[in-house]
Formats: structure tokens, sequence, C-alpha cells
């Protein structure tokens, strides 16, 4: 854990009990799951007793649990809707949130925000925050289908106290599809921690001999071009799209590297081999920050997003982007000044801005420069950790039905025996 933890602004002279916050998230990885956990330890434990209760996981529930995280595993809670499960899962939190008794139950992304709000909303959970990290509904959808997403989040967010949106075009579908009332919506960011080493300060250029590594680690020789993406291979990040804009740039040199692994990995690697492409995939990595250098060009063909993470480390690492104008990447890729914006479900567009940037490499690393330059601190551990304690602390908002400090340190419920 790179920073200082935040600590929450207690009023002085009240001594209030640690707050006890129920984490609910249908898997503990990518970058939904990194961003969850990386808000889990960076609460103050002074303040704050961290409680994740996820279905499943990889390194990142070892993490948690390396770091004194509490962790209850349900492999109920899945992503994939199955209605009687999911009527299980619901009732089975419901009771383990009224055992319990969480402060508040923050739940991330579409179905644990479903089961979790509602098994919350059930357990009498004072304060019920959600997280955005995009949505349920998009534009590849029927329209019917679609329609009942929004219908459902907008039943949803009559019962959640404070949505937290990752990225700017995430908040602003939720105002616009009026998912929940829009004073209680607020924005925040991913995270980069620790992405940003191999940039050479007084130039913010990659490091040669770091360049030179994190070939060897993906095993690629010298002097080919390296176009990566850093994603799971499913139907939400199109990765046959992006088997196609590689394949579009008809050139012998290109190396098309994807990193992460899915359901999607035997379809990939099919399509890859009959189109006669050189392809790796990688599989699922620990160590993407080591393989960013590598890449020429980092292109993400998403259909629909929220604010990815990993296009943040790659303009952190200084590698020039292409991705696909959807949801809140405009917040990271201004066209033409931090990177290129191609539209969904194009490839031969993508294909283009990324030839575009291995043609034009001054432009290129004009773009990237002026990405991590703008990264800042809104990309922060120590920015998460801000808006997470305003959105778990209680405010004075009597029309919400929340209340001030003075009356939470009244309450039995908050106040320290």
């Amino acid at each position: 854990m790179t920073g200082e933890r935040i600590r929450s602004s207690l009023p002085a002279g009240r001594p209030l009990r640690r707050q006890l916050v129920a984490t609910v998230i249908t898997r503990l990885d990518g970058g939904a799951g990194a961003l969850a956990l990386c808000g889990v330890l960076g609460l103050d434990r002074d303040a704050f007793q961290p409680l994740v209760i996820t279905g499943s996981g990889g390194r990142l529930l070892d993490k948690a649990a390396d770091n004194g995280v509490q962790v209850v595993i349900e492999p109920m809670l899945r992503r994939a809707i199955a209605p009687l499960r999911d009527l299980r899962a619901t009732r089975w939190l419901a009771t383990l949130l009224a055992e319990r008794r969480p402060d508040v139950v923050h739940t991330h992304c579409a179905k644990a925000g479903a089961i979790g709000r509602l098994a919350a909303r059930r357990a009498g959970t004072a304060r019920i925050v959600h997280t955005y990290h995009g949505f349920p509904f998009h534009e590849f959808q029927s329209a019917a289908r679609r329609s009942a997403y929004i219908q459902i989040e907008r039943r949803l967010g009559r019962i959640t106290d404070v949505g937290l949106c990752v990225g700017t075009g995430v908040a602003v579908e939720a105002i616009r599809r009026e998912l929940l009332p829009p004073e209680r919506v607020r924005t925040i960011g991913v995270t980069v921690a620790g992405a940003c080493q191999h940039v050479r300060h007084d130039a913010a250029a990659l490091d040669p001999a770091a360049v030179r590594r994190a070939r060897r680690r993906l095993g690629v020789r010298d002097g080919s071009v390296i176009v990566g993406a850093v994603g799971r291979l499913t139907y939400q990040k199109a990765p046959e799209d992006f088997i196609s804009a590689v394949g579009a740039l008809n050139r012998s040199d290109v190396i098309g590297v994807w990193v992460g692994g899915g359901e999607l990995a035997d379809r990939v690697a099919r399509r890859a081999r009959s189109a006669g492409l050189r392809i790796v995939l990688t599989g699922d990595r620990a160590d993407i920050a080591d393989l960013l250098p590598a890449f020429d060009v980092f292109a993400l063909p998403s259909l629909y997003e929220g604010l990815p993470t990993a296009i943040a480390e790659a303009m952190a690492c200084g590698v020039p982007v292409v991705a696909t104008a959807v949801n809140a990447v405009a917040d990271l890729v201004e066209p033409g000044v931090t990177g290129l914006l191609v539209p969904p479900a194009r490839p031969e567009l993508m294909a283009s801005a990324i030839e575009c940037l291995l043609d034009s490499p001054a432009a290129a690393a004009r773009m990237a420069t002026a990405a991590r330059s703008r990264l800042g601190h809104r990309y922060s551990e120590q920015a998460l950790q801000a808006a997470l304690i305003a959105a778990y602390h209680p405010e004075t908002r009597p029309e919400l039905g929340l209340y001030s400090w003075e009356e939470a340190a009244a309450d039995p419920v908050w106040a320290g025996s």
C-alpha cells in the first residue's frame, strides 16, 4: 500500500467506535475489484473496521488477507443472472448483515449492487453506498433489456444514500438517466499508484532498460512493434475487435499482446491463429505495471466501460493510448491531446488510429507526455480515500434522512461505550 492512510475527521472530544464497513462485490478481481480493495485497504483502522463479502477472487483475496481484512466468500454471489440463486443470495446476505450490523454497506458493480443494496435495506443498514463502475445497460443491447435495467437501477437508487461514479461520463449518465437524485451523485477516479516507476523524470519517456525487461517478460524480441491491451477477455472488452484491428494494420513487424484472462480466451486464440497473426495472450498476470513499458501503443476496444484503470496505468507509464469513445473514457483520453478515440465496434478505425501513432512518434510522445502530466493527484489513493470518508460519514442533510456528527455522537449505534 503506497501513500498514507487518511484519517477520518472525527469531532474533537467525541470518541466514536469504529465504523464497520461491509464491502460487497461479486468478484474481487479486475479493475473494479482492485479499486474496491484499494479503498478498503486505505481506510484508517482506528476509525473503520472493514469486511469484504464476495463470491470469488484471485490474488486480491490473498492481498486482503495479508492486510488483515476479513473476507467472507459466498459462491452464490455471481455476475450471471439466475433469479432463484440470486434470491437465495439476497436472503443469505440480509441475514449476514443483520448479524454483523455494519454501519455502512458499500456495494460495487451491477449484480452486487442489486443484491447488496436490497439485502442492506432488508437488514436495516443505516447507510448504503454504491459505486457505479459502469452500467449493466449499453447501446448494444435490445431496447427492452436496456429499459428494464434502467428501471431496476432507478428503483435501487431510491435506497442508495450516495452513488460514487467512476468517471465524469458515468456520473453524467447516472444523472441523465435519473438513476438517483442528483445531490446524491459523487464522481471519483481510479487509482494508478505504482504504475509510474518506469518513466524517466527528466523527459517523461520510458526507461529503455524497463522496455527491454518488459519485452523479455513477454518473450518478444527487440525490434518488434507491440500493440497491447489489458483487460478481461469478455464481450465488454471486445477482444475480437482487437484482433481485427491488429490484422487491419497489415504490418509484419506488429505483435499484438493482450494481458488478462477470461471466458473468451479460447475463441480469441482461434481467431488469431486463423488470421495468421502474431498475438500473445498472457492470461492473468500480477506484473501488469512491469509489462506496460513493452507496448508501443496501448489500444482498448471496449464496447462499454466505466473508467478503465488500465488506460490510466498505461498513461502513467508514458504509453500512447487509443481507446473507444464510451462512457467516462474521455475523462482520460482527450482526442488529439492525451490520446486518440474511435467509435466502438469499428476495428478498422482503431487500426487507423494505431497506425497514426506508430507513423508519428513525435505526436505520440507529445500525447503520452500530456496524458501523464494530467493524471496529477486526481487518480491517487489519497483522493479515493477522501471520497470514501465523505461518503461513509453522515452529513447534515435532513431531507435525505441523514444527520450531523453531533446527532451521531449521541446515537448508541455510533457512540463508544
